[in-house]
């Protein structure tokens, strides 16, 4: 009841205040237990408004912004997604009640596993965890229709545009170190179409086509 009654607050007065209004959206951070994608000594904040430490120098994101990338990414019931930086899992959680099939690439072999438990314990079928450089993407299993990516890049991978399906749509956060920016990328026929949105800070994205290890 504790953490219900938190759950709702956090809805009402950092999702909904701010503008996230898709129901299905609203529905799915309904479902899905932040408590149990945050350590234990970190429980009773996991509805803060603020992004929170896991293992490995990662962090999980504060709800709104899991929740504007969500709202800017569109996601659909039919559409098969990649996720780049699994992390605690939880965006993974909310991306799996508001689409058909999710792929989520992690580099850190302890957090795959972890988010796999955390995974397990919400009683989610249809994400499935692989572990690799994201920056290189998943072509053995593209093109997607969405690709949301959750650590910070110095551009949009090309490689990653070429794996999004015709009118499928990229949401990832670009800049330096300090400070980003989220971009959605809207793949078309005839060209690639970018826009800009919330200012964000997030952890780098490490590898190939991102920052260097």
């Amino acid at each position: 009841m504790f953490f219900d009654t938190m759950r709702e607050d956090m809805i009402k007065n950092q999702l909904i205040a701010r503008g996230i209004n898709d129901e299905r959206i609203l529905s799915a951070f309904r479902k899905v237990k932040r408590e149990q994608f945050v350590s234990d000594n970190l429980k009773n904040m996991s509805y803060n408004d603020s992004a929170l430490p896991i293992s490995f120098g990662q962090t999980i994101s504060q709800p709104y912004i899991v929740a504007k990338m969500t709202q800017l990414l569109n996601p659909g019931p039919d559409d098969t997604v990649l996720e780049i930086g699994t992390g605690s899992g939880y965006q993974a959680a909310i991306l799996s009640h508001l689409v058909k099939r999710l792929y989520t690439m992690e580099r850190i072999k302890e957090l795959r596993k972890s988010a796999e438990l955390n995974i397990k314990k919400s009683n989610i079928k249809n994400v499935f965890f692989i572990q690799g450089d994201g920056t290189i993407g998943l072509s053995q299993f593209a093109p997607f229709d969405r690709i949301i990516v959750t650590a910070a890049s110095p551009g949009v991978p090309k490689v990653l545009i070429d794996q999004l399906n015709i009118n499928g749509i990229m949401i990832i956060p670009v800049g330096n170190l300090n400070t980003q920016v989220l971009k959605r990328i809207e793949k078309t026929e005839q060209e690639i179409n970018e826009q800009e949105f919330d200012p964000c800070r997030f952890v780098p994205l490490i590898g190939r086509n991102g920052f260097e290890k």
